[in-house]
């Protein structure tokens, strides 16, 4: 099942006896969980049919115990067991529990940045009977989409480039992501839609100065603006670290690269996908891969490590960053 689907049985109250919550993204069990703490008994309910118990603190075999005492004066009990890939020596032990599972108990695990081994029969058990809920992370080039979505769920508004522009800065952090786009709603005094202007006064991303830009400048040969904003970045170290203005250039090469291998192989959208960027921006990679052969970008990759290198110590002595910086947008550049 889905994040959705199952967000949308509990608010229907539709519950099911057990939710195994795994995988690497910690967002999609943590707001099920919590949905299921503070929703699904009333406070009187609570006091003495609510249990929340750390995997780090408690074993299986108590688990298993809890969960089958019957509730008092209420038609379920829930337990949450927060931190449950903290037994994941003992884990397959649960099994015992599904052949006598208790119908007025919900047992919430949430297995955080693990997933069960499919092969084992506890994965397949909980599979069959609608148990297991993984949450993976989301793609890349989806985060835009995702962003567009949760904003649009608060009733905003956002463009696709903007969005863009959020999912770089933030990084694959959907929680990350949703604060700061609720931050941002508290500061918009009833505006709904979240412009680069608003993300540049309250985020922090400048407009003109961001490791997206630079890309950008870097893929259609703009020396003036790639340079600018290479002497921002160097006269603010701190706000624009180079390991991090190296990893970014790395990325954006390595789609180029892709570009070149797959395009006028597969439709736009999956090439795109084989990229891990958003459609909408595919055009520019068109651009930039009239500028790039496949040679010149495995000359960038030795520029880019020479100038990791050098960032380091290696073979440098007195260069600073923003040199280090300037130097490295020239090679790339002529």
């Amino acid at each position: 099942m889905t994040y959705e689907e199952v967000l949308k049985e509990l608010k229907q109250k539709r519950f099911k006896s057990l939710y195994f919550l795994q995988g690497d993204e910690a967002y999609f069990i943590d707001k099920i969980s919590n949905y299921i703490q503070h929703n699904v008994l009333s406070e009187s309910e609570i006091d003495f049919n609510q249990t929340v118990v750390y995997g780090r603190d408690t074993n299986i075999q108590d688990i298993i115990n809890m969960s089958k005492r019957y509730p008092m004066m209420s038609d379920y009990q829930v337990i949450i067991v927060k931190e449950a890939q903290d037994l994941s020596r003992s884990i397959e032990k649960l099994i015992d529990y599904l052949a006598q599972i208790s119908p007025t108990t919900i047992l919430v695990l949430n297995y955080k940045y693990k997933k069960l081994d499919g092969r084992k029969a506890l994965a397949k058990a909980l599979k069959k009977k609608g148990y297991l809920f993984t949450s993976d992370k989301v793609k890349d080039y989806k985060l835009p989409d995702w962003i567009i979505g949760y904003c649009k769920s608060e009733h905003l508004t956002i463009n696709p480039r903007t969005a863009h522009l959020l999912s770089e800065y933030l990084g694959n952090d959907l929680s990350k992501i949703a604060n700061t786009l609720e931050k941002l709603k508290v500061v918009m005094d009833g505006d709904t839609e979240i412009t680069e202007a608003l993300i540049q006064k309250n985020v922090g991303i400048s407009k003109e100065y961001n490791t997206f830009e630079l890309n950008n400048a870097l893929g259609v040969k703009d020396v003036y603006k790639a340079n600018l904003i290479a002497n921002h970045f160097g006269q603010n170290p701190k706000n624009y670290p180079l390991v991090v203005t190296l990893g970014v250039v790395y990325g954006y090469f390595t789609k180029l690269i892709k570009y070149h291998q797959y395009s006028g192989q597969v439709s736009d959208r999956d090439l795109a996908q084989k990229m891990g960027v958003h459609p909408f921006i595919l055009k520019e990679y068109q651009k930039a891969a009239r500028n790039y052969t496949m040679n010149k970008i495995a000359r960038i990759f030795g520029y880019l490590r020479e100038f990791d290198l050098a960032s380091k110590g290696v073979g440098n002595v007195s260069t600073t960053d923003g040199e280090l910086l300037k130097e490295l947008v020239y090679k790339i550049l002529h």
